[in-house]
């Protein structure tokens, strides 16, 4: 068990989406908490790294920071994602174990499953079998710092953990139509039809897919107790335990953002991975981590952040 009061903790990608929340556990908790920035340090570069470790000089490391998007996104830049997140781990990794940190969290992708993974998905299954293509590249990369992890702790003792939430939602999300995940761009989507007027908002794939998701507060606890309580290199998922298919999730989030209007299915667009749902035991029995944000209530608030920021998103 780690007391992180005072403990200096630096969180890459800390200004991002689940980076902000995490930040935000830590210091209620005491942590002095430091946010390198991508313009100060390029984490794909080891000069950079090595400055930010000498900069900071961190006791404990949350690696959050990665290149991330959605189907599309992933589609139109694999060698891009692939090349940078296993940059990204790598390096951070290496560094904190020549620092000699007390504790290194890395934080995967529930895109680094077998794409016909049994459900639910248990980590004993990481590894058997090849991801779902159109995100494999980045899921892989992501799932790299199991292996760097275990052999750390074999070769050099190094205290390292790494987590695997399922994909995560809530306020602060990107609501990039071009870069975003599937609730942010429906609610986007749900909430512009209504105000225009539009009779039918078109959608990808045919609505069959099913998905676990998880409010981002709720992924950022899990983190901060994992960094308290979890010391082993056996990955753990970070999930709710609740799956749901696209087409009830559309129903869902059009009844949160008051669209009234029918759906369009392009099945020109690819589906992505047919099902995800984790088995959430191993953090539930590890380090005492539940979901406790029922799913109405995050789409209800990922609505509400977006309708009151709407002007400021919708302009970038």
């Amino acid at each position: 068990m780690i007391n992180l009061a005072q403990k200096k903790v630096a969180v890459t990608g800390g200004h991002g989406f689940l980076g902000r929340h995490v930040v935000a556990a830590l210091q209620r908790r005491g942590a002095v908490v430091s946010v390198p920035r991508k313009s100060q340090y390029d984490l794909t570069r080891e000069a950079d790294v090595e400055r930010m470790y000498s900069d900071l000089e961190p006791d404990i490391v949350i690696h959050l920071a990665a290149v991330v998007g959605g189907i599309g996104a992933n589609r139109d830049s694999p060698g891009l994602f692939f090349f940078e997140n296993v940059m990204l781990g790598a390096l951070t990794l290496e560094h904190a174990r020549r620092r000699g940190v007390e504790k290194f969290v890395g934080v995967g992708t529930i895109c680094a499953y077998p794409k016909l993974a049994p459900v639910p998905f248990m980590e004993r299954d990481l590894w058997n079998g090849y991801p779902e293509e159109t995100n494999a590249p980045y899921g892989i990369a992501k799932k790299m710092m199991i292996v760097q992890s275990m052999g750390y702790r074999e070769q050099y003792g190094l205290h390292s953990i790494v987590l695997f939430p399922v994909n995560l939602y809530g306020p602060r999300d990107n609501f990039d139509l071009h870069t975003s995940h599937v609730i942010p761009a429906m609610v986007r989507k749900f909430v512009s039809a209504r105000e225009n007027g539009d009779k039918e908002v078109v959608l990808w794939g045919d609505g069959s897919p099913t998905r676990e998701f998880l409010y981002v507060e709720d992924a950022a606890e899990g983190i901060v107790l994992g960094a308290e309580r979890y010391d082993s290199s056996d990955p753990v998922n970070l999930g709710s335990g609740v799956e749901i298919s696209i087409r009830d999730l559309a129903e869902k989030i059009a009844k949160a953002a008051r669209y009234e209007g029918r759906f369009v299915w392009d099945t020109s667009k690819p589906n992505g991975q047919p099902r995800r749902r984790l088995d959430v035991t191993r953090a539930k029995e590890r380090f005492g981590f539940t979901a406790g944000t029922t799913f109405d209530r995050g789409i209800a608030a990922t609505v509400a952040y977006y309708e009151e920021h709407r002007r400021e998103i919708d302009s970038k």
